[in-house]
């Protein structure tokens, strides 16, 4: 007689599974950057990291509907925008070595303000050149900036939304930042209707210029992730899942490749472009786009392609867990880490003004790390 027995603790399947090319690793490596990638339903922020044995760490942090993403690389600062928050990090150099594995790291991003917003569907980010954070508030309809005595100081919104009013009127979206001003934005509707650009999300897309409050294009399906980069715009028509070129002289643009899920998030380095992919789910609001007719199946991820050919050159494919991407950023460090705000390690670094280094014993000061960012103990 025998009997079976069942292991009360099975392994679990990664509820996060990844595949990715074997060249994804290299890049990251060559380019000595990582990225960061929001996913909204699945309530995470992933750190994409490339190991020194060639294999790629997908690091997960936690937060509630986290979509726009928002690094300020010259003062090493990052910012996560959430359901009703905006999370604020600032990278602090000498608090990397401690971090284990020992020596792996180079660069901790600690958390250092929380904004509560209200549910205000923020949607992408962007620090100005006079340190402003600009937040596009897509449930009012309108760009605005953060103070600490309002929910959200509304700034700039479209000409033909009459109201502000937390009515999804246009479904305003993307921002692109010129010369460290906000410049261009877009959206899914020129409507001043509650929810009114889901009538043609077809073909209602706008790109608008911001100064002027004039619509430069119409006829987008769906636009996303307005860029310049290398005196060239860009936007994301994630409605045909597609990375476009803008001719604004001519008022047109047109498609340089098409992928396989629905582009949104954008940013780049060298010729590449690491662009967000999501599957998209089958419901009234991705019906009838051309990316879900052209594909039955659709992928959920983070692709390569070099803008210069239109070429997919690697990817990072999520097949569990994660259906959608919104922002994807490129962070200028190889192994960085985001530390949760009750970890040990924040309770115990501390950033003081340079002055105030005077009067600390020289034990507890850190040694000159090389960055901008104010040292850390």
């Amino acid at each position: 007689m025998t009997t079976e027995t069942t292991d009360p603790n099975p392994p679990q399947p990664d509820p996060l599974r990844s595949v990715f090319t074997s060249n994804l690793p290299g890049i990251l490596t060559q380019l000595g950057v990582s990225l960061a990638v929001s996913t909204y339903h699945a309530g995470r922020v992933i750190l994409v990291r490339a190991e020194p044995d060639g294999g790629l760490n997908t690091h997960f942090r936690n937060f509630h509907k986290p979509m726009g993403i928002a690094a300020d690389h010259k003062h090493g600062r990052l910012a996560i925008g959430g359901a009703n928050t905006v999370w604020t990090y600032r990278n602090m150099p000498a608090v990397a070595p401690k971090l284990e594995p020992k020596g792996k790291h180079d660069a901790a991003y600690l958390p250092r303000q929380i904004h509560i917003t209200g549910d205000i569907d923020i949607h992408e980010m962007a620090y100005a050149a006079d340190d402003d954070l600009w937040i596009v508030n897509t449930k009012f309809c309108t760009l605005c900036t953060l103070d600490p005595d309002h929910s959200f100081n509304p700034v700039w919104r479209p000409h033909f939304v009459t109201v502000l009013a937390p009515q999804d009127r246009c479904h305003l979206n993307g921002l692109c930042m010129v010369d460290g001003q906000p410049t261009y934005v877009t959206a899914l509707g020129e409507t001043d209707t509650p929810g009114g650009w889901r009538e043609n999300k077809k073909s209602g897309g706008i790109f608008m210029d911001v100064a002027r409050n004039e619509i430069l294009l119409r006829g987008l399906s769906m636009p996303h992730s307005p860029r310049l980069y290398h005196n060239q715009l860009w936007l994301l028509e994630s409605g045909e899942g597609s990375l476009a070129q803008v001719d604004l002289p001519n008022r047109t643009w047109r498609a340089i490749t098409k992928l396989p899920g629905f582009t949104r998030g954008i940013d780049f380095i060298g010729p590449l472009a690491f662009i967000g992919l999501s599957q998209v789910r089958e419901s009234a609001v991705f019906s009838g786009i051309p990316l879900v007719e052209r594909l039955d199946e659709r992928a959920c991820g983070v692709w390569v392609v070099n803008i210069q050919t239109g070429e997919t050159v690697a990817f990072l494919r999520f097949e569990e867990g994660v259906q959608e991407i919104f922002a994807v950023q490129i962070l200028p460090a190889s192994y960085p880490e985001m530390l949760e705000w009750n970890d040990k390690m924040v309770m115990t670094s501390y950033v003081i003004p340079d002055a105030a280094l005077a009067d600390v014993p020289p034990p507890l000061k850190p040694k000159p790390s090389g960055s901008s960012e104010p040292p850390g103990g």
